[in-house]
């Protein structure tokens, strides 16, 4: 009987259920017992445990990271009439929450090594209704933040961080390491299930050291309320349900190891890839790289996915349509060729598998298909 062939794994999302399965069941089983299930017990200790974990003094549960960015940017009052830079590479949740604020999304374009916003194209795109920039952290990777939150100082505009890559990331000043989400107003994180931080549905956070804006997203995510039936404005039902958070809060503790450990896969990756025909996103800030997704970028992506899918290797595109092309943003009138930089990388990018528990024997089985190929055309 012929056995079915291995196949590579893009994610394994279940692994690290089966890594902390005692840890995970034990903290559903105990919001269970209680039935706690909305706003309950866990919910406010995985927030201060997530707020110490990050360095902040606050942080705020939310249903989805798109909801963190919604709420982040409607706690800083932003709304019809202003603009909000951003990047084009990046998933379409960071420009719909600057369009569900009725604000006007501002493309910026991505600097070539990095692949996050471009500090010159983002000081380019600042006119006088501007009133945020929400930096995208794309594929974990911290390069670029420093030089964007020394602009948004000078030019007094609110600096939000996309953070939904890039739990554990960290960037180095003045001689100590700093978690990504601390740098400006308002970090925003979601808990997707494929994140290095991941829950069993949709989940999201915001993290601040700013009481005053702790206090309004708090109140936006739980319809506007400060008790059960007085409401101080407008809110939303936003919020992170207690399961989700014990979840969350029973696999913390393992999110550096696990960061360490897809650095290290990836640092592998180069070494093996570094003398062929690809290129990668470069860290160009001290600090650590989140790894979330490690992606190369070949003009033959299309044959190459083909090939490592005939070798059973699943891969993705991240992101395929940058997003001042996407159908639903036409109507800012930005053709082809507007953002030569983020166009290229949607033609040529391809993500290669990447998880904590990613056998080194799999990424040794990636890489051989790859220069395989590389070498054939």
């Amino acid at each position: 009987m012929n056995s079915q062939p291995h196949v590579v794994r893009f994610n394994d999302v279940s692994a690290t259920y089966r890594e902390l399965k005692a840890e995970i069941e034990a903290a559903i089983a105990e919001v269970l017992r209680r039935g706690d299930f909305i706003g309950g017990r866990a919910l406010g200790e995985f927030e201060a445990d997530f707020a110490r974990y990050c360095g902040a003094a606050h942080c705020v549960g939310v249903a989805n990271g798109t909801c963190a960015l919604h709420v982040a940017l409607e706690a800083l009052g932003i709304g019809p009439g202003d603009e909000v830079i951003t990047s084009p590479m990046t998933f379409i949740a960071t420009a719909e929450a600057i369009t569900h604020t009725g604000a006007k999304v501002v493309f910026a374009d991505i600097d070539a090594e990095t692949w996050n916003l471009d500090p010159k194209a983002v000081a380019a795109a600042i006119t006088p209704r501007t009133r945020a920039v929400i930096f995208v952290h794309l594929h974990g990777n911290p390069s670029g933040l420093l030089e964007v939150a020394e602009l948004c100082q000078k030019a007094h505009l609110a600096l939000i961080e996309d953070c939904a890559q890039a739990h554990g990331a960290q960037v180095e000043k003045n001689g100590e390491r700093q978690h990504v989400g601390t740098f400006g107003a308002l970090g925003c994180f979601s808990f997707f299930p494929a994140k290095n931080l991941g829950a069993f549905g949709d989940a999201g956070a915001v993290v601040t050291s700013d009481a005053a804006l702790a206090a309004t997203v708090r109140q936006l995510v739980n319809h506007g309320r400060e008790d059960k039936y007085r409401h101080l404005r407008i809110g939303y039902n936003y919020r992170l349900d207690t399961m989700q958070a014990a979840i969350l809060r029973a696999k913390l503790p393992a999110l550096d190891s696990h960061v360490e450990q897809r650095n290290r896969l990836c640092d592998f990756y180069e070494a093996q890839l570094s003398t062929l025909d690809v290129r990668f996103q470069r860290m160009t800030v001290a600090g650590r790289h989140g790894r979330h997704l490690f992606a190369i970028c070949h003009p033959a992506r299309d044959a190459l996915q083909q090939h490592l899918r005939s070798c059973h290797i699943e891969t993705g595109i991240h992101y395929p349509i940058p997003l001042h092309l996407q159908p639903a943003y036409a109507h800012l009138g930005l053709p082809e060729g507007t953002f030569p930089i983020a166009e290229e990388l949607a033609r040529t990018t391809l993500s290669l598998p990447l998880y904590a528990q990613l056998p080194l024997s799999d990424v040794e089985r990636v890489c051989d298909a790859i220069e395989e190929f590389v070498q054939r055309i």
